[in-house]
């Protein structure tokens, strides 16, 4: 199990524990974090997230599609040099310990 530390988008403090495999939405969205209405395919923002800064090399390059729809989110919600799509990140062991927090509903 891989542990992450998760604030949400009511300033909750919650640790989510969670095998690596697939995606970081997938067990984000599960713990009621995010929406994740698309599904995974970087279509909807709905599962944008703040990763904290000591943590965002290890969560991989952003896609051209994740830059995309972060570059429509600005227009309602803030978009920080942090900001990812939880469903472009790979959940892998490498991410245990994880930091990060739910943006705000776009």
């Amino acid at each position: 199990m891989a542990v992450i530390k998760a604030r949400s988008r009511d300033g909750e403090e919650k640790t989510v524990e969670a095998e690596p495999g697939g995606v970081l939405m997938e067990p984000l969205r599960d713990e009621g974090l995010l929406d994740a209405v698309c599904g995974g395919v970087a279509s909807c923002g709905t599962c944008h997230v703040y990763v904290a800064e000591s943590w965002l090399s290890k969560t991989g390059e952003r896609t051209e599609d994740e830059a995309y729809m972060l570059e429509s989110l600005e227009a309602v919600v803030e978009v920080r040099p942090t900001s990812r799509l939880a469903c472009q990140i790979d959940f892998t062991d490498d991410l245990d310990g994880l930091e990060l927090e739910a943006a705000p509903d776009a």
